[in-house]
């Protein structure tokens, strides 16, 4: 066995993601240890304690937890970002972190157009609503998500702008979106 590879999440996955995440750790010749639906940190300090790698989603890596991982090398977010975990304590243990960016944006920009429809149509109150068509709509950050968002706003017939201070101006024009300056 090369690696013992500890995947950890609070929330469940689908089945078919675990029979998938199985195949491909234990494909490539190493231990899966499945930590699902844990409701104690205790339960993850115990264990994170002999693993060699950890995949967690939104769950915390802190100090504590990579105190208690003896063997860690490496530790995966399946998710942009590293908020979730205590950078300053990996470093210290010689642990890498890592992330996935992108990999669920089109998830998140359609739970943001979800939202979008749900209010402009009054969902929540039964009164009469409005359509998408025509509207205006501003983007804040032209990342993986503010592009997707952008992506089904037009299939809306929306007219986006987005403001972006690290995306060029080209970037966001070439995807047919106008691109805000601002200013004061």
């Amino acid at each position: 066995i090369c690696m013992k590879v500890l995947v950890a999440t609070e929330k469940p996955f689908a089945a078919a993601a675990v029979e998938g995440i199985k195949k491909e750790i234990e494909g490539a010749g190493n231990e899966l240890v499945l930590l699902e639906k844990y409701t104690e940190k205790a339960q993850l300090l115990d264990a994170v304690k002999d693993v060699d790698a950890m995949i967690i989603r939104s769950d915390k890596a802190d100090a504590e937890v990579l105190d208690a991982a003896k063997n860690l090398k490496i530790i995966v977010r399946a998710g942009a970002g590293y908020d979730n975990i205590d950078l300053a304590a990996a470093t210290a243990h010689n642990v890498v972190a890592e992330n996935t960016p992108g990999q669920n944006s089109n998830a998140v920009a359609e739970l943001v157009f979800g939202l979008l429809v749900f209010t402009v149509r009054n969902f929540y109150n039964g009164k009469a609503g409005s359509e998408l068509k025509g509207k205006k709509l501003g983007i804040l950050a032209f990342g993986n998500v503010g592009r997707n968002v952008a992506r089904i706003a037009k299939g809306f017939g929306m007219e986006v702008a987005a403001y972006d201070a690290f995306c060029p101006a080209d970037v966001i024009e070439a995807a047919g979106v106008s691109c805000c300056k601002v200013t004061g």
